[in-house]
């Protein structure tokens, strides 16, 4: 497919139509939190888990893949269990460990909920070229890391005492 003409913008013009999106899909974020009865961090912890498919993550693993601490961890995994959204089940390798496997019902009720905004934003992504798909992949993914490695900053700092 041939992409549309983009029209032109400068990186300053870019960056604000950044921060208007971000925005709006943090308060997208928390309306569909709000209507699946989680916070934004359960939410975000359920996708974690939702990610990893078969391969089910341990707690330290979601406390890795989230960006929250081991013992916030812990919290949340009470709250998605007590939700039906998540169980544990024993580590068929470690008896002490558990990993958390995600509930059909649950998953189900994410995908009715998640679906139609997904369709959406498949058919804006059927608007672009493949190299500009390969483009915006590039840009999310690189500003993903850069927004990890400043948020890792930010806490070294704190726990520095600055």
């Amino acid at each position: 497919m041939h992409a549309e003409p983009r029209p032109s913008a400068t990186p300053a013009q870019a960056l604000e139509a950044m921060d208007f999106f971000i925005a709006t899909a943090h308060l997208g974020q928390q309306e569909m939190a709000q209507r699946l009865g989680l916070n934004v961090t359960d939410l975000l912890s359920f996708a974690c888990v939702l990610k990893a498919g078969e391969n089910l993550l341990t707690a330290g693993d979601l406390a890795e893949h989230a960006h929250v601490t081991t013992g916030a961890v812990t919290g949340i995994l009470n709250r998605l269990e007590r939700g039906g959204y998540v169980t544990r089940v024993p580590d068929p390798t470690d008896r002490r460990r558990v990993r958390v496997a995600a509930q059909p019902d649950a998953v189900a009720k994410v995908v009715a909920l998640y679906q139609p905004y997904y369709d959406r934003l498949d058919a804006v992504f059927a608007e672009y070229s493949a190299d500009e798909i390969a483009v915006l992949h590039d840009w999310f993914s690189r500003t993903t890391n850069l927004t990890l490695a400043y948020i890792e900053e930010l806490r070294a700092k704190d726990a520095e005492g600055e």
